[in-house]
């Protein structure tokens, strides 16, 4: 599939991973919504050189809009109806959608048992809840918009594992269970999608330099390079888009987790 014209929807593309995916995919022709639960998901949108957003699930103009630039849209992954007319407003911009890049997550830390005895259960839920079935949910009302596209080809989705659902510390369980369901659910996603001409991948990262990443201090961000064997750093957030870009354009690669991760095993 051609990034150039692509209509590509962007989850969790305020920031991070899938502000950099967007900007890259905008950069090489591509037409993009970036959905975030943030409320200030438009004005960031604008400061990457975006068009801003408006209200939740909508547009302010429902034509389609042949401008490579972004547009935001306020939308919970976690709620059927938002990210249902999160897609509307998506179709009703581009015309329809190509592809969905998933990148929407959130990370909590805590020990099953911890000093405040054992770890919340909802807290665990919550996890779940926004790494897996967030993707899930915006996944399967996408596929039935790209399975109305002309074939073969007619879709790709781009999941967001990490290597902590392969290799999870302590205080990791419940991201390490929702990456681990993301990289589970890859290959019988595509299979699913197959008979539609929709491809499904993941990309499972290593350690970024995201804000969040951003917000740990040089100590703490200088002791977890140090553990990446090579290149020995911190990855870039634009080397993620680009092999998001690269699951795009290369047809036969579909059902694959692949880890982007400097060969890094976590301890």
């Amino acid at each position: 599939m051609r990034i150039e014209g692509a209509r590509v929807v962007v989850t969790g593309g305020a920031s991070g991973l899938g502000r950099a995916v967007a900007e890259h995919f905008g950069a090489r022709g591509a037409r993009v919504v970036v959905f975030d639960r943030d409320p200030a998901v438009a004005g960031r949108a604008a400061a990457a050189g975006a068009e801003p957003g408006g209200e939740p699930g909508a547009g302010p103009d429902p034509a389609p809009d042949a401008s490579p630039q972004a547009h935001g849209v306020v939308v919970d992954v976690t709620d059927a109806a938002s990210v249902a007319a999160g897609i509307a407003a998506a179709v009703a911009r581009l015309g329809g959608i190509d592809a969905v890049v998933n990148c929407a997550g959130i990370v909590a830390a805590g020990r099953v048992l911890g000093r405040d005895g054992p770890h919340p259960l909802d807290g665990f839920r919550r996890v779940l809840d926004v790494n897996l079935a967030g993707s899930f949910n915006v996944l399967r009302l996408a596929a039935e918009v790209m399975a109305a596209n002309p074939g073969p080809e007619r879709g790709v989705v781009i999941n967001t594992a990490s290597i902590a659902g392969f290799e999870g510390q302590a205080g990791q369980a419940a991201y390490a269970a929702s990456k681990a369901g993301i990289a589970g659910m890859t290959l019988p996603l595509a299979r699913d999608l197959a008979r539609h001409g929709i491809r499904v991948c993941a990309i499972a990262p290593g350690i970024f330099a995201t804000p969040m990443m951003a917000g740990m201090g040089c100590e703490v961000q200088q002791a977890l390079a140090a553990a990446v064997p090579f290149p020995r750093r911190l990855g870039d957030p634009a080397e993620f888009a680009a092999l998001a870009a690269f699951i795009l354009d290369c047809g036969y690669l579909n059902g694959e987790v692949i880890r982007l991760d400097g060969a890094l095993r976590m301890a």
